[in-house]
């Protein structure tokens, strides 16, 4: 195995399991995340489901307040 391959390795192992894209940036001596993203972006987990769910239940309770008002 080279070191890339672990290096690659670490990468994916952190951004699947959650670990902000920012912090694994920083570890890989990344000039900035963007980079990150662009080589592990299908790695990090449910990002889309995580974003749609924090706008469904917010919008649900402005929902909720107007129906209350009336």
């Amino acid at each position: 195995m080279r070191f890339h391959d672990l290096r690659h390795t670490h990468a994916s192992i952190l951004l699947s399991e959650g670990v902000d894209v920012v912090r694994v940036s920083a570890r890989l001596g990344h000039a900035n995340p963007k980079i990150t993203l662009e080589t592990y972006a299908h790695l990090i987990p449910n990002a889309d489901n995580e974003v749609a769910d924090i706008f469904h239940k917010a919008f649900e309770q402005s929902c909720e307040q107007i129906v209350s008002k009336h």
